[in-house]
């Protein structure tokens, strides 16, 4: 898999990677410090791969700032390295885990979307745990979005796209279910416009998508406290009670 083939990458100041981040037991980090204008809106990517939708979605967005995380280090460099030759001081990109991101570092509400297309689908079933959608990182999601904002899923795995159904209605406390709307940047009859999009449809694979819009956090806590309350009326007698 030599996404440079053979090509010295240069990732600038735009290539971060976790030497770049605190401690996380110095508090959160937020990471519109990274940008000369740390006030614009924020957008993150999980699994950037090789860059095509950030490079192509900044240009048309200047006044938001894009963070792409990235674990292959290969595609991380590549992206870096063509994010820097076009110039674009909106996008930085991170070479790390995005849920340990989520999880330790990221304060709350900092983000108007987060982006997930064509994630690996981790199709063994041991390996489901390393899905990126989990009900543990649906709600550090929902914590690291801003009211209102967004988390826009695309894929073409079927058994995957279950999984996004199915904990989607499980956290239906957390997120309203919107039909998926382009960005600007996809050419005519794409969804996203990504490079692996684009090799899957010459192989003619469907896609499947959906935006998950964050419902207050009060309405999440009242489903919380319901969903308890029920699970109590409904438990059995406890048999040492008199």
């Amino acid at each position: 898999m030599d996404a440079a083939r053979g090509k010295q990458m240069d990732v600038g100041q735009i290539g971060l990677d976790r030497s770049h981040l605190p401690s996380h037991e110095s508090g959160p980090f937020d990471a519109r410090t990274l940008f000369a204008n740390p006030t614009h809106a924020f957008e993150i990517e999980i699994g950037s791969g090789k860059g095509t939708f950030l490079v192509q979605q900044a240009v048309l967005q200047p006044e938001t700032n894009f963070l792409g995380i990235e674990w292959t280090a290969e595609f991380w460099r590549y992206a870096s390295d063509r994010v820097r030759r076009r110039e674009l001081s909106n996008v930085r990109l991170l070479h790390t885990d995005a849920t340990e991101l989520f999880r330790f570092w990221l304060p709350d509400a900092i983000a108007r979307v987060i982006h997930l297309y064509f994630s690996d689908p981790w199709p063994k079933s041991r390996h489901h745990k390393r899905r990126v959608i989990q009900d543990e990182s649906l709600r550090h999601f929902h914590r690291v979005l801003a009211p209102g904002g967004e988390l826009r899923i695309v894929t073409d795995h079927a058994e995957l796209w279950k999984w996004y159904e199915e904990h989607a209605l499980r956290n239906a406390h957390l997120f309203a279910v919107k039909p998926f709307i382009s960005p600007d940047s996809a050419k005519a009859g794409e969804v996203v416009g990504t490079n692996f999009e684009r090799k899957f449809a010459r192989e003619g694979r469907p896609f499947m998508a959906m935006t998950l819009v964050r419902l207050p956090a009060e309405s999440a806590a009242r489903s919380t406290c319901e969903q308890s309350s029920r699970r109590s009326e409904s438990a059995p007698p406890d048999s040492s009670s008199p």
